[in-house]
Protein backbone atom coordinates (compact mmCIF):
# COMPACT_ATOMS: atom_id res chain seq x y z
CA UNK A 1 0.00 0.00 0.00
CA UNK A 2 1.46 3.24 -1.14
CA UNK A 3 1.76 6.25 1.26
CA UNK A 4 0.80 10.05 0.19
CA UNK A 5 4.67 11.00 -0.60
CA UNK A 6 3.26 14.56 -1.38
CA UNK A 7 2.44 15.84 2.48
CA UNK A 8 5.15 15.25 5.13
CA UNK A 9 2.12 14.64 8.23
CA UNK A 10 2.79 16.70 11.69
CA UNK A 11 1.74 14.90 14.81
CA UNK A 12 -1.93 16.68 16.48
CA UNK A 13 -1.95 14.74 19.83
CA UNK A 14 -1.13 18.09 21.66
CA UNK A 15 -3.65 20.14 19.75
CA UNK A 16 -7.41 21.04 20.72
CA UNK A 17 -7.86 18.11 18.18
CA UNK A 18 -7.58 15.97 21.21
CA UNK A 19 -9.43 17.32 24.07
CA UNK A 20 -12.69 15.76 24.83
CA UNK A 21 -15.98 17.30 23.98
CA UNK A 22 -19.71 16.76 25.13
CA UNK A 23 -21.84 16.82 21.69
CA UNK A 24 -25.39 16.26 22.55
CA UNK A 25 -25.63 12.96 24.44
CA UNK A 26 -22.33 12.20 23.15
CA UNK A 27 -19.13 11.78 25.72
CA UNK A 28 -16.33 12.25 22.61
CA UNK A 29 -12.82 11.57 23.43
CA UNK A 30 -11.28 13.40 20.77
CA UNK A 31 -12.65 15.92 17.81
CA UNK A 32 -11.72 13.89 14.52
CA UNK A 33 -15.55 13.44 13.22
CA UNK A 34 -16.20 10.92 10.42
CA UNK A 35 -18.16 12.72 7.77
CA UNK A 36 -20.65 11.54 5.53
CA UNK A 37 -19.21 10.04 2.42
CA UNK A 38 -21.83 8.33 -0.17
CA UNK A 39 -20.36 4.58 -1.13
CA UNK A 40 -23.19 3.40 -3.13
CA UNK A 41 -22.75 0.03 -1.64
CA UNK A 42 -26.43 -0.70 -1.17
CA UNK A 43 -28.65 -3.33 -3.32
CA UNK A 44 -30.55 -2.87 -5.62
CA UNK A 45 -33.86 -2.87 -5.98
CA UNK A 46 -34.51 -2.92 -2.07
CA UNK A 47 -31.71 -0.25 -1.59
CA UNK A 48 -30.19 -2.77 1.60
CA UNK A 49 -27.23 -2.27 3.32
CA UNK A 50 -24.63 -4.54 1.47
CA UNK A 51 -24.76 -7.11 4.09
CA UNK A 52 -21.79 -8.46 4.00
CA UNK A 53 -19.54 -4.78 3.61
CA UNK A 54 -21.10 -2.51 5.62
CA UNK A 55 -21.27 -3.08 8.89
CA UNK A 56 -17.46 -4.14 8.74
CA UNK A 57 -16.61 -0.69 6.71
CA UNK A 58 -18.26 1.16 9.43
CA UNK A 59 -16.71 -1.28 12.11
CA UNK A 60 -12.78 -0.46 10.51
CA UNK A 61 -13.20 3.07 10.95
CA UNK A 62 -14.93 3.57 14.53
CA UNK A 63 -12.00 1.21 16.50
CA UNK A 64 -10.85 4.54 18.23
CA UNK A 65 -13.01 5.11 21.01
CA UNK A 66 -15.13 7.74 21.10
CA UNK A 67 -15.68 8.68 17.65
CA UNK A 68 -18.39 10.42 16.03
CA UNK A 69 -19.28 9.25 12.82
CA UNK A 70 -22.24 10.26 10.23
CA UNK A 71 -22.84 8.31 7.87
CA UNK A 72 -23.28 7.89 4.22
CA UNK A 73 -26.65 9.63 3.56
CA UNK A 74 -29.96 7.75 3.44
CA UNK A 75 -33.19 7.97 1.11
CA UNK A 76 -35.92 9.12 4.17
CA UNK A 77 -38.36 7.76 1.20
CA UNK A 78 -38.42 6.19 -2.50
CA UNK A 79 -39.86 9.74 -3.76
CA UNK A 80 -36.83 11.30 -2.14
CA UNK A 81 -34.25 9.07 -3.69
CA UNK A 82 -32.86 8.68 -7.31
CA UNK A 83 -30.12 6.49 -7.17
CA UNK A 84 -30.56 3.03 -7.03
CA UNK A 85 -27.07 2.42 -4.70
CA UNK A 86 -27.90 4.28 -1.81
CA UNK A 87 -29.39 3.20 1.22
CA UNK A 88 -32.64 4.14 2.92
CA UNK A 89 -34.39 3.11 6.08
CA UNK A 90 -37.66 2.48 5.74
CA UNK A 91 -38.42 -1.15 5.73
CA UNK A 92 -38.04 -3.90 8.04
CA UNK A 93 -35.15 -5.42 5.97
CA UNK A 94 -33.42 -2.24 5.53
CA UNK A 95 -33.18 -1.12 9.54
CA UNK A 96 -32.17 -4.93 10.23
CA UNK A 97 -28.90 -4.00 8.50
CA UNK A 98 -28.42 -0.22 10.09
CA UNK A 99 -29.63 -2.10 13.39
CA UNK A 100 -25.94 -4.40 12.55
CA UNK A 101 -24.26 -0.95 11.85
CA UNK A 102 -24.64 0.69 14.66
CA UNK A 103 -24.16 -2.25 16.47
CA UNK A 104 -20.82 -2.62 14.90
CA UNK A 105 -19.88 0.87 16.24
CA UNK A 106 -21.52 0.74 19.62
CA UNK A 107 -19.46 -2.09 20.50
CA UNK A 108 -16.06 -0.22 19.79
CA UNK A 109 -17.50 2.51 22.16
CA UNK A 110 -17.96 5.09 19.48
CA UNK A 111 -21.19 6.79 18.49
CA UNK A 112 -23.27 7.27 15.07
CA UNK A 113 -25.50 9.38 13.92
CA UNK A 114 -27.00 8.56 9.73
CA UNK A 115 -27.15 11.36 7.76
CA UNK A 116 -30.89 12.29 5.77
CA UNK A 117 -31.60 12.98 2.23
CA UNK A 118 -33.70 14.25 -0.11
CA UNK A 119 -32.11 14.83 -3.83
CA UNK A 120 -35.14 16.94 -5.49
CA UNK A 121 -33.16 18.01 -8.81
CA UNK A 122 -30.40 16.28 -8.44
CA UNK A 123 -32.06 12.66 -8.81
CA UNK A 124 -31.60 10.64 -12.06
CA UNK A 125 -35.03 11.82 -13.86
CA UNK A 126 -34.44 8.48 -15.65
CA UNK A 127 -34.95 6.15 -12.40
CA UNK A 128 -37.92 8.34 -11.27
CA UNK A 129 -39.91 8.07 -14.56
CA UNK A 130 -38.53 4.09 -14.73
CA UNK A 131 -40.24 3.96 -11.17
CA UNK A 132 -43.25 5.83 -11.55
CA UNK A 133 -42.09 8.59 -9.22
CA UNK A 134 -42.32 12.35 -9.76
CA UNK A 135 -39.06 14.26 -10.62
CA UNK A 136 -39.12 16.63 -7.49
CA UNK A 137 -37.35 20.17 -6.80
CA UNK A 138 -38.30 23.68 -5.73
CA UNK A 139 -39.75 25.25 -8.66
CA UNK A 140 -41.88 23.63 -11.52
CA UNK A 141 -39.97 23.42 -14.63
CA UNK A 142 -36.73 25.12 -13.42
CA UNK A 143 -33.67 22.15 -13.87
CA UNK A 144 -30.03 22.07 -12.48
CA UNK A 145 -28.81 22.86 -15.88
CA UNK A 146 -29.67 22.22 -19.74
CA UNK A 147 -29.13 18.54 -19.78
CA UNK A 148 -30.66 17.56 -16.20
CA UNK A 149 -33.88 18.88 -18.64
CA UNK A 150 -33.07 17.37 -21.60
CA UNK A 151 -33.02 13.78 -19.56
CA UNK A 152 -36.04 14.77 -18.00
CA UNK A 153 -37.56 15.54 -21.54
CA UNK A 154 -36.39 12.20 -22.71
CA UNK A 155 -37.98 10.65 -20.47
CA UNK A 156 -40.89 12.52 -20.60
CA UNK A 157 -41.43 13.99 -16.91
CA UNK A 158 -40.50 17.70 -15.81
CA UNK A 159 -39.47 19.30 -12.39
CA UNK A 160 -42.42 19.52 -10.08
CA UNK A 161 -42.08 22.01 -7.47
CA UNK A 162 -43.57 20.52 -4.57
CA UNK A 163 -46.59 21.60 -3.30
CA UNK A 164 -47.78 22.51 0.10
CA UNK A 165 -49.25 18.84 0.62
CA UNK A 166 -45.85 17.73 -1.09
CA UNK A 167 -43.73 19.31 1.69
CA UNK A 168 -45.82 17.65 4.64
CA UNK A 169 -45.20 14.22 3.29
CA UNK A 170 -41.87 15.05 2.96
CA UNK A 171 -41.61 16.36 6.62
CA UNK A 172 -43.80 13.15 7.89
CA UNK A 173 -40.95 10.92 5.69
CA UNK A 174 -38.47 13.03 7.52
CA UNK A 175 -40.02 12.25 11.16
CA UNK A 176 -40.33 8.56 9.60
CA UNK A 177 -36.72 8.04 9.33
CA UNK A 178 -35.63 9.54 12.09
CA UNK A 179 -37.76 7.36 14.34
CA UNK A 180 -36.72 4.38 12.49
CA UNK A 181 -33.57 5.00 13.20
CA UNK A 182 -33.18 6.44 16.64
CA UNK A 183 -35.31 2.72 17.41
CA UNK A 184 -32.86 0.78 15.55
CA UNK A 185 -30.33 2.31 17.39
CA UNK A 186 -28.51 5.77 16.30
CA UNK A 187 -27.32 8.37 18.87
CA UNK A 188 -29.02 10.95 16.41
CA UNK A 189 -29.89 11.77 12.64
CA UNK A 190 -28.32 15.15 10.40
CA UNK A 191 -30.11 16.61 8.18
CA UNK A 192 -28.75 16.56 4.93
CA UNK A 193 -29.37 20.66 3.64
CA UNK A 194 -26.32 21.18 1.75
CA UNK A 195 -24.97 20.26 -1.45
CA UNK A 196 -27.07 21.11 -3.65
CA UNK A 197 -30.08 18.53 -2.37
CA UNK A 198 -33.35 19.09 -1.90
CA UNK A 199 -33.45 21.41 1.19
CA UNK A 200 -30.49 23.76 -0.04
CA UNK A 201 -32.64 23.59 -2.95
CA UNK A 202 -34.99 25.78 -1.54
CA UNK A 203 -32.83 27.50 -0.07
CA UNK A 204 -30.77 28.95 -2.86
CA UNK A 205 -32.02 31.84 -5.53
CA UNK A 206 -30.77 29.44 -8.38
CA UNK A 207 -33.15 26.71 -7.45
CA UNK A 208 -35.97 28.35 -5.78
CA UNK A 209 -38.39 30.81 -8.11
CA UNK A 210 -41.14 30.07 -6.00
CA UNK A 211 -43.41 33.25 -5.40
CA UNK A 212 -45.80 31.70 -2.47
CA UNK A 213 -44.62 31.82 1.56
CA UNK A 214 -41.27 29.02 0.79
CA UNK A 215 -40.00 31.45 -1.92
CA UNK A 216 -38.90 35.10 -2.82
CA UNK A 217 -37.29 36.30 0.04
CA UNK A 218 -34.33 34.95 2.58
CA UNK A 219 -37.60 34.06 5.51
CA UNK A 220 -39.70 32.38 2.79
CA UNK A 221 -36.13 30.32 1.55
CA UNK A 222 -35.17 28.82 4.86
CA UNK A 223 -38.69 28.03 5.73
CA UNK A 224 -39.31 24.46 4.21
CA UNK A 225 -35.84 23.70 5.98
CA UNK A 226 -36.73 25.29 9.06
CA UNK A 227 -39.99 23.17 9.13
CA UNK A 228 -38.21 19.79 9.06
CA UNK A 229 -35.85 20.68 11.80
CA UNK A 230 -38.84 21.89 13.86
CA UNK A 231 -40.93 18.71 13.17
CA UNK A 232 -37.74 16.90 14.00
CA UNK A 233 -37.05 18.51 17.45
CA UNK A 234 -40.75 17.47 18.39
CA UNK A 235 -40.15 14.16 17.42
CA UNK A 236 -36.95 13.33 19.57
CA UNK A 237 -35.53 16.29 21.02
CA UNK A 238 -32.75 18.57 19.77
CA UNK A 239 -30.16 17.03 21.13
CA UNK A 240 -30.19 14.02 19.06
CA UNK A 241 -30.30 16.60 15.50
CA UNK A 242 -28.11 17.75 13.95
CA UNK A 243 -27.24 19.51 10.24
CA UNK A 244 -25.15 20.00 7.39
CA UNK A 245 -24.88 23.67 5.23
CA UNK A 246 -22.88 24.48 2.92
CA UNK A 247 -22.94 27.99 2.43
CA UNK A 248 -20.79 28.16 -0.81
CA UNK A 249 -21.06 25.23 -1.96
CA UNK A 250 -22.05 24.66 -6.06
CA UNK A 251 -22.21 21.36 -6.75
CA UNK A 252 -25.54 20.72 -8.37
CA UNK A 253 -26.19 23.92 -9.20
CA UNK A 254 -26.42 25.97 -6.46
CA UNK A 255 -25.14 29.86 -6.85
CA UNK A 256 -22.40 29.47 -3.96
CA UNK A 257 -20.39 32.51 -3.36
CA UNK A 258 -21.56 34.19 -6.92
CA UNK A 259 -24.50 35.00 -4.71
CA UNK A 260 -24.36 38.09 -3.21
CA UNK A 261 -27.16 37.34 -0.10
CA UNK A 262 -25.36 33.68 0.59
CA UNK A 263 -23.99 34.77 3.69
CA UNK A 264 -27.03 36.77 4.53
CA UNK A 265 -29.75 33.92 3.53
CA UNK A 266 -27.18 31.39 6.12
CA UNK A 267 -27.23 33.83 8.74
CA UNK A 268 -31.19 33.63 8.82
CA UNK A 269 -30.69 30.15 9.16
CA UNK A 270 -28.17 29.61 11.73
CA UNK A 271 -29.94 32.30 13.71
CA UNK A 272 -32.80 30.78 13.51
CA UNK A 273 -31.40 27.90 14.93
CA UNK A 274 -29.66 30.17 17.51
CA UNK A 275 -32.92 31.41 18.49
CA UNK A 276 -34.32 27.82 19.10
CA UNK A 277 -31.70 27.11 20.99
CA UNK A 278 -31.83 29.68 23.44
CA UNK A 279 -36.08 28.68 24.07
CA UNK A 280 -34.27 25.19 25.23
CA UNK A 281 -33.55 23.31 21.93
CA UNK A 282 -30.09 23.46 21.02
CA UNK A 283 -29.22 21.22 17.69
CA UNK A 284 -26.13 18.60 19.03
CA UNK A 285 -24.18 20.76 16.43
CA UNK A 286 -23.82 22.15 12.85
CA UNK A 287 -22.33 20.28 10.32
CA UNK A 288 -20.42 23.10 7.97
CA UNK A 289 -18.94 22.42 4.38
CA UNK A 290 -15.72 25.28 4.49
CA UNK A 291 -15.66 27.21 1.30
CA UNK A 292 -12.28 25.30 0.97
CA UNK A 293 -14.31 22.67 -1.13
CA UNK A 294 -17.03 23.65 -2.96
CA UNK A 295 -17.59 20.86 -4.95
CA UNK A 296 -16.79 17.27 -3.90
CA UNK A 297 -16.60 15.49 -6.93
CA UNK A 298 -13.00 18.20 -7.19
CA UNK A 299 -9.79 16.84 -5.91
CA UNK A 300 -8.49 18.66 -2.99
CA UNK A 301 -7.59 22.09 -3.85
CA UNK A 302 -9.50 22.91 -6.86
CA UNK A 303 -12.15 24.49 -6.92
CA UNK A 304 -11.51 26.64 -3.58
CA UNK A 305 -13.99 29.97 -2.90
CA UNK A 306 -11.36 32.56 -1.56
CA UNK A 307 -13.81 35.63 -1.01
CA UNK A 308 -15.69 34.46 1.60
CA UNK A 309 -15.37 31.96 4.96
CA UNK A 310 -17.41 30.50 7.95
CA UNK A 311 -16.46 32.66 10.62
CA UNK A 312 -19.86 34.76 10.36
CA UNK A 313 -21.46 31.85 12.17
CA UNK A 314 -19.51 31.19 14.90
CA UNK A 315 -20.75 34.84 15.83
CA UNK A 316 -24.64 34.01 15.42
CA UNK A 317 -24.53 30.02 16.99
CA UNK A 318 -23.31 29.27 20.28
CA UNK A 319 -23.51 25.69 19.87
CA UNK A 320 -20.94 23.00 18.67
CA UNK A 321 -19.58 23.28 14.84
CA UNK A 322 -17.85 20.70 12.78
CA UNK A 323 -15.81 21.97 9.77
CA UNK A 324 -15.64 19.79 6.83
CA UNK A 325 -12.90 20.54 3.94
CA UNK A 326 -9.12 19.76 2.80
CA UNK A 327 -8.22 19.57 5.97
CA UNK A 328 -6.11 16.65 6.24
CA UNK A 329 -2.96 17.73 4.06
CA UNK A 330 -3.63 20.66 5.79
CA UNK A 331 -2.53 20.69 9.91
CA UNK A 332 -1.85 24.18 10.10
CA UNK A 333 -5.48 25.07 8.78
CA UNK A 334 -6.55 22.69 10.91
CA UNK A 335 -4.90 24.16 14.36
CA UNK A 336 -6.09 27.11 13.43
CA UNK A 337 -10.03 25.86 13.27
CA UNK A 338 -9.79 24.22 16.69
CA UNK A 339 -8.35 27.66 18.25
CA UNK A 340 -11.90 27.85 19.06
CA UNK A 341 -12.80 25.59 21.52
CA UNK A 342 -16.78 24.64 19.92
CA UNK A 343 -15.21 23.11 16.91
CA UNK A 344 -14.62 19.20 15.87
CA UNK A 345 -12.87 18.61 12.26
CA UNK A 346 -14.07 16.18 9.97
CA UNK A 347 -11.62 14.12 7.50
CA UNK A 348 -13.32 12.57 4.95
CA UNK A 349 -11.77 11.07 1.42
CA UNK A 350 -8.69 10.49 3.96
CA UNK A 351 -10.94 8.52 6.26
CA UNK A 352 -11.84 5.82 3.50
CA UNK A 353 -8.46 5.28 2.98
CA UNK A 354 -6.65 4.91 6.30
CA UNK A 355 -9.35 3.60 8.89
CA UNK A 356 -6.84 4.09 11.73
CA UNK A 357 -6.37 7.93 10.35
CA UNK A 358 -7.30 9.71 14.37
CA UNK A 359 -4.16 7.28 15.50
CA UNK A 360 -1.97 9.09 12.28
CA UNK A 361 -3.17 12.43 13.08
CA UNK A 362 -2.10 11.96 16.57
CA UNK A 363 1.43 10.29 15.74
CA UNK A 364 1.85 12.08 12.55
CA UNK A 365 2.00 9.00 10.84
CA UNK A 366 1.63 8.55 6.75
CA UNK A 367 -1.48 8.18 4.99
CA UNK A 368 -2.19 5.37 2.70
CA UNK A 369 -3.37 7.22 -0.84
CA UNK A 370 -6.62 6.46 -1.77
CA UNK A 371 -8.21 5.58 -5.32
CA UNK A 372 -10.46 7.42 -6.28
CA UNK A 373 -11.87 5.44 -8.97
CA UNK A 374 -13.36 3.00 -6.36
CA UNK A 375 -15.25 5.75 -4.26
CA UNK A 376 -18.42 4.68 -5.57
CA UNK A 377 -18.00 0.86 -7.01
CA UNK A 378 -19.89 -1.95 -6.38
CA UNK A 379 -17.08 -3.79 -4.62
CA UNK A 380 -15.01 -4.81 -1.72
CA UNK A 381 -12.03 -3.42 -3.16
CA UNK A 382 -11.55 0.30 -2.09
CA UNK A 383 -14.14 -0.02 0.59
CA UNK A 384 -12.78 -3.00 3.10
CA UNK A 385 -9.19 -3.15 1.80
CA UNK A 386 -7.13 -0.41 3.46
CA UNK A 387 -4.69 -1.61 5.89
CA UNK A 388 -4.30 0.21 9.13
CA UNK A 389 -0.80 2.13 9.19
CA UNK A 390 0.77 -1.06 10.77
CA UNK A 391 -0.65 -3.26 8.28
CA UNK A 392 0.83 -1.08 5.52
CA UNK A 393 4.30 -1.18 6.97
CA UNK A 394 4.06 -4.40 7.20
CA UNK A 395 3.28 -5.14 3.89
CA UNK A 396 5.73 -2.83 2.48
CA UNK A 397 8.41 -4.73 4.45
CA UNK A 398 7.36 -7.75 2.70
CA UNK A 399 7.43 -6.41 -0.44
CA UNK A 400 11.26 -4.73 -0.08
CA UNK A 401 12.30 -8.04 1.08
CA UNK A 402 10.58 -9.67 -1.89
CA UNK A 403 12.06 -7.01 -3.90
CA UNK A 404 16.05 -7.50 -2.18
CA UNK A 405 15.43 -11.69 -2.50
CA UNK A 406 14.82 -11.06 -6.29
CA UNK A 407 17.83 -8.73 -6.90
CA UNK A 408 19.86 -11.16 -4.86
CA UNK A 409 18.94 -14.58 -7.02
CA UNK A 410 19.18 -12.62 -9.90
CA UNK A 411 22.92 -11.15 -8.65
CA UNK A 412 23.66 -14.61 -8.21
CA UNK A 413 22.91 -16.37 -11.27
CA UNK A 414 24.24 -13.57 -13.60
CA UNK A 415 27.36 -13.79 -11.40
CA UNK A 416 27.44 -17.53 -11.58
CA UNK A 417 26.36 -17.91 -15.69
CA UNK A 418 29.51 -15.11 -15.99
Amino acid sequence: MPFVEEFKPVALGDANLFKPIKVGNNELKHRAVFPPLTRRRAQHPDYVSHKEWTAKYYDQRSRREGILLITEAAFISRQAGGDDNVPVIWSKEQIAEWEKVFAAVHKNKSFIWPQLWALGWAADAKLMARDGLRYDGATDDVYGNDIHGEIAKENKVKIHGLTKDDMKQYIKDYVAAAKNCIAAGADGVEIHSANGYLLNQFLDINSNKRTDEYGGSIENRARFTLEVVDALIEAFGADKLSIRLSPYGVFNDISGGSNPLTVAQYAYVVGELEKRAQAGNRLAFIDLVEPRVTSPVLPEGEGEYTEGTNEFIYSIWKGVIIRAGNLAYHPEVAKEFLKDDRTLLAYGRIWISNPDIVDRLEKGLPSNKYNRDTFYTMSEEGYLDYPTCDEAVKSNDKKIISLCNCLLITFFYTYTIN
